[in-house]
């Protein structure tokens, strides 16, 4: 069935003509001949949408409209009259009225405005169960997700908040790091100090320097005045070192001794200033592979990893994904003052077949572009970037009924394998440890040819 119609008219003949037509056009209904009757009923009856005449013999349906708006505002009310003008219409949708039709009635067209009541409401009481379940899910510091690694995550993120340990943070770009720093900040003793974050792969080896440990007056060209470096002005707080894998070797052995000690010393000075700052790290490189490779020191590496928390890319969340693409999309509608609340069926599948290479951060975008770009109260898979219109999904095989069309247990091998070494950008290494095999497997299997 379509829905359930309640329907308020007081011709008996009219009324029973809108059951019968609407009955064969999918539709449930119960009529009533009074206002008052019908909606004395609606507690009962439950319905999908009312139907009401404009004119009835105790109260009118505008003041119909005015009770259930204000009862159940859930329910959705068409208004009908023979007396269509716009000064009525005004009134009605004024009084809460979801649509407005008029006399005679076009029953495909009446049929047509009830679907769309219907399919209304029950978006809206989608929206409603997804913003609650938000509100449920496990949350730290605004970072949400229901999915078992997510759920894993964040009690982990709770048990070390207090810590005054260090912390390294290591993610995929855009999925989160800086957001889950400053969680572990706000939900530790000290959160009332400042939160200091600098971006280690953004400068040049001799501001990143200066930004750190501070200068004094005359230490180079252009040093006019005395400079605070970050160690220091976090001090009671906490310092944020991003994408720390970058930060240049010969600053390394600097920041390692500044750890150790608690005190800085700025550029061109000759004292040493105290400071207490709790130091999270993070970075979106292998920086073990970094440590062997001799780009990174292997005891500052050990300094800043006390305490080393993952964070799970978007693509490993499962529908985490659409509790995050609600979440953007409501903040984005609001701030925007756009009417659209929810996602189409093909957005939601587009949604959960992408895989997220830009995680949160790629996310987000896409629940912006698509409210920008949308036409309708739900998103579209036309309304998304692009390169997610275009994304064709991860799908290996397929069902098929023509056994021409069928592939070899060999050649599916083979093409997995092709996938994931392109998924992993030819990373061999990475690609046997997906694949849960070694190097040596991986490598005769790249040279079988695939028959």
């Amino acid at each position: 069935m379509k829905g359930h119609i309640l329907i308020i008219e007081d011709d008996r003949d009219m009324g029973e003509m809108l059951d019968s037509g609407l009955s064969r056009r999918g539709f449930t209904t119960h009529s009533f001949l009074t206002g008052q009757a019908g909606v004395g009923a609606i507690a009962d009856e439950q319905p999908d949408v009312l139907l009401t005449d404009i004119n009835l013999p105790d109260i009118n349906g505008i003041q119909v409209c005015h009770e259930v708006a204000a009862k159940w505002p859930e329910i959705p009310t068409v208004m009908m009259t023979a007396f269509g003008s716009l000064d009525t219409a005004i009134e009605a949708i004024r009084a809460g009225a979801y649509d407005f039709i008029t006399k005679p009635l076009d029953m495909d067209l009446l049929a047509l405005t009830l679907q769309r009541a219907v399919d209304h409401k029950n978006l809206k009481h989608q929206v409603k169960i997804l913003s609650e379940k938000i509100e449920r899910s496990h949350s730290f510091a605004g970072l949400i997700g229901e999915s078992p690694i997510m759920k894993e995550f964040l009690s982990r993120l709770q048990r070390i908040a207090d810590a005054e340990t260090s912390v390294l943070i290591a993610g995929e770009s855009g999925s989160g790091k800086e957001i889950t720093a400053r969680a572990l900040h706000e939900y530790s003793r000290r959160k009332d100090k400042p939160f200091v974050a600098i971006n280690c792969s953004a400068l040049p080896e001799n501001l990143l320097e200066s930004e750190l440990f501070g200068h004094v007056k005359g230490a180079f060209t252009n040093a006019h005045q005395d400079r605070t470096g970050l160690l220091l002005a976090a001090s009671g707080g906490t310092l944020f070192l991003d994408e720390i894998g970058d930060l240049p070797i010969n600053l390394q052995p600097k920041l390692l001794r500044a750890l150790e000690e608690r005190r800085v010393r700025p550029v061109g000075g000759n004292k040493e200033k105290g400071f207490d700052a709790r130091i999270l790290a993070a970075t979106n490189i292998d920086i073990e592979a970094a440590v062997a490779a001799g780009r990174f020191r292997e005891d500052l590496y050990y300094r800043l990893n006390v305490i080393k928390v993952d964070i799970p890319p978007l693509r490993k969340r499962g529908t985490d994904i659409l509790l995050l693409a609600h979440k953007f999309l409501g903040d984005v509608a609001e701030k925007l003052g756009k009417k659209v609340v929810g996602l189409a069926d093909s957005t939601v599948k587009r949604l959960l077949s992408y895989e997220w290479p830009g995680n949160v951060r790629e996310l987000r975008n896409a629940m912006e572009h698509g409210v920008v770009m949308t036409m309708f109260e739900k998103i579209v898979p036309e309304d998304l970037p692009q390169k997610i219109q275009d994304h064709t999904g991860r799908t290996l095989f397929w069902e098929t009924a023509a056994p021409a069309e069928l592939i070899s247990l060999e050649e599916m091998i083979q093409r997995y394998i092709a996938y994931i070494l392109k998924t992993s950008k030819n990373n061999q290494s990475l690609a046997a440890e997906i694949l849960g095999i070694d190097r040596k497997t991986l490598y005769r299997r790249l040279q079988k040819p695939t028959e």
